[in-house]
């Protein structure tokens, strides 16, 4: 059964979000989730996976997170709601794949704030004192969870500010790898070294990847703000292609400052990679790049827990949730049931699980939103939608599913058996909610 298409509710409306992000808040947005906790310990392990020139499988992973990008966008700006790939496969789908696809979002979104906020607690803190877990970790997503609820927009320009923090950081590390290199510390060599003695040098860089693509992800989460965006079908498409370009960029020079400067085995030990370029250097206290590190993950937790609020709410408004997720503040517009929902279950694992057992399929859960946003587009090009919106070109979304289909293959099967119990916990759940649909209908 193909849903209904909605309306979009009036901007006065008593559950409709406020508008309030610009071109580019949006830009900071996206920017500031690509260029997440992750890169801090990426290169080292794709260095681990495809050897010295860590440069190639990011740029790889680049080019293919730009095909579903270009997805992303078409249906941002034809479809501008919240609830993003929930919303688009129940247009395309009906709600149980809708469902689906935004609990396999849900679900990814609630497991890594849980794990950010772990994070945070961790060896980077300990740089400057030592507190207890669990007294951190609940200051830490009850903080987060009020500056989401006082409003999106001081919510993005603390992102902004913080994203400037992380991307100077980040070209710390490429200056001072420069500079071990400039010194005759550094070995420009090892950045042709593609592969490892196990696999050669295709498969070194489909490994390698596998898991640069991850760090891609968080682009994804953007479309869940569409609405709450001033003009989303012209500010969209220019936000989300000029971040992603920006974080390519800076990866690129990243990896190749990072495999230049320290040996291509003590990158692929360490669980700090870039922290290891800072000590070969010598010349910058490490407490500094804590303070950046402990940035990176509070940004990544602040804006992966909008993603998860602004996801719940949609879901809910389409009907795949309860109802009461799509109350908001009468004066912030800000859905703050949605927020404390999201946030309890992220505290929950936090305090009570090993989240890391589920981290490793969470580029599995994506990878199947992924294929069905973009074969979502697809069915839905019979709907003309908003007029001037983004269009890709038909052979686009066909890549973009063929390339989830091909990094899902690189998966090894204990992550894919993870996946599979939580789609099907997801699917039992989604047939309940379209049970539920189908007798109100």
């Amino acid at each position: 059964m193909k849903a209904s298409r909605t309306t979009p509710e009036s901007p006065d409306a008593p559950t409709s979000l406020k508008k309030d992000l610009t071109t580019w808040l949006l830009y900071f947005f996206i920017l500031g989730d690509v260029l997440g906790a992750g890169v801090y310990v990426l290169v080292g392990e794709v260095a681990a996976d495809a050897g010295g020139a860590v440069w190639v499988p990011l740029l790889v992973a680049q080019c293919l997170a730009l095909l579903t990008a270009a997805s992303y966008a078409e249906m941002a700006t034809k479809y501008p709601r919240a609830g993003g790939a929930s919303h688009y496969a129940t247009l395309a789908y009906g709600p149980f794949t809708g469902f689906l696809a935004g609990f396999c979002m849900l679900a990814a979104g609630v497991v890594s704030v849980a794990a950010l906020a772990r994070g945070f607690a961790g060896d980077y803190l300990s740089e400057f004192v030592t507190l207890p877990l669990i007294l951190v970790t609940v200051v830490f997503l009850v903080a987060l969870a009020l500056l989401n609820a006082r409003g999106i927009s001081e919510s993005t320009r603390a992102n902004a500010v913080a994203t400037v923090i992380e991307v100077s950081g980040l070209l710390l590390v490429i200056g001072l790898g420069c500079w071990i290199v400039l010194r005759g510390d550094g070995d420009l060599g090892r950045l042709t070294d593609l592969g490892t003695e196990s696999e050669g040098p295709v498969l070194a860089v489909l490994s390698g990847a596998v898991l640069a693509y991850y760090s891609f992800v968080g682009f994804e989460t953007s479309v869940n703000v569409a609405e709450e965006t001033r003009d989303p079908r012209r500010s969209y498409p220019r936000a989300l292609f000029g971040a992603l370009l920006t974080a390519g960029a800076v990866y690129a020079l990243v990896g190749a400052a990072a495999a230049a400067a320290v040996p291509t085995e003590k990158l692929a030990e360490s669980s700090g990679p870039l922290l290891e370029v800072v000590r070969t250097a010598g010349s910058v206290p490490t407490w500094l790049f804590s303070a950046i590190a402990l940035v990176a993950v509070a940004n990544g937790a602040l804006l992966t827990g909008i993603m998860s609020s602004r996801l719940a709410y949609g879901m809910a408004r389409d009907g795949l949730l309860p109802r009461f997720l799509t109350s908001v503040l009468p004066r912030r517009r800000t859905p703050w049931a949605a927020i404390a929902a999201t946030t309890a279950l992220s505290l929950l694992l936090a305090l009570t699980g090993d989240v890391s057992t589920l981290a490793s399929t969470l580029v599995l859960l994506l990878l199947v939103v992924f294929f069905l946003v973009n074969t979502s587009l697809l069915v839905l090009r019979r709907d003309p939608g908003r007029p001037g919106h983004f269009r890709a070109p038909t052979v686009v979304p066909v890549l973009g599913s063929a390339s989830c289909v091909g990094l899902a293959t690189q998966i090894e099967g204990d992550v894919w058996l993870r996946g599979l119990v939580v789609l099907a916990v997801g699917g039992a759940l989604g047939a309940v909610a379209t049970t539920r649909l189908r007798r109100v209908d």
